[in-house]
């Protein structure tokens, strides 16, 4: 970086001039700090705006990176124009010239000795193989991860049948019979369907045992009326003697 800024005097009357009529056209003119300024001294900073002095020389204020302060003349000078900023950057084409080091890899390969088992097994994308293809040593690896499905439990089945007047319950295990239909009591069917929760099924039990339940007391009515006969027949038999 040049030092011929940072030993300016600073902005004179004429450059603090210039740089109102810059601003009043629209543009942000260019200054550099100078030593008065500090640790920024020799940096470029752009001026956007200049405040009434008010008794202060703090005057001008400057952005420079995300910051705009305000600075007096003796800390700004004029900056210069077009520095030689992009010199270095003409000797870059030599470099790309001198650059293609690529082929080395290629004969390190061709010169190379066939590599043993071990060392095929150790680096593997060293191997010959075409299109970047997989050593067929590393299969037998991938076949020793599967693992063995789990056997599904055997589905039970429970049956709760109504027939013949008769109710029964039943259970089997896939084709293992657990229970052998056995009878149940009407009362235990209608209870075991309401632990269900199933309103359809429970209506279609319900049904069966209020039919069973009315031709039971019609049987009974018929018992009664024929015991109620015999009796009578019986005490007409007893005062004939």
């Amino acid at each position: 970086m040049s030092t011929a800024p940072t030993a300016a005097r600073g902005l004179s009357t004429q450059d603090v001039d210039s740089i109102r009529d810059s601003l009043a056209a629209g543009r942000r003119p260019k200054v550099v700090f100078t030593e008065s300024a500090g640790q920024i001294a020799g940096q470029i900073g752009q001026v956007v705006e200049l405040t009434d002095p008010d008794g202060s020389e703090d005057f001008l204020v400057v952005r420079f990176g995300r910051d705009e302060l305000p600075f007096s003349p003796v800390d700004l000078a004029i900056a210069p124009k077009n520095p030689p900023r992009k010199a270095a950057a003409k000797p870059e084409p030599e470099f790309k010239l001198a650059d293609p080091p690529a082929p080395a890899p290629r004969e390190e390969k061709s010169t190379m000795s066939m590599p043993t088992v071990d060392e095929q097994s150790d680096s593997p994308a060293e191997s010959d193989s075409p299109a970047g293809e997989p050593v067929e040593a590393a299969k037998p690896a991938r076949k020793a991860v599967k693992q063995a499905k789990p056997k599904p439990q055997t589905g039970l089945t429970v049956t709760l049948a109504y027939a013949e007047g008769e109710w029964t319950v039943a259970a089997q295990q896939g084709a293992k019979v657990l229970a052998k239909p056995y009878l149940i009591k009407p009362a235990e069917a209608l209870k075991m369907v309401g632990l269900l929760d199933v309103p359809g099924v429970q209506e279609a039990v319900e049904q069966i045992v209020s039919a069973e339940r009315t031709e039971a007391q019609h049987q009974a009515d018929r018992l009664r009326a024929e015991l109620a006969e015999i009796e009578a027949k019986l005490a007409e038999l007893g005062d004939a003697s």
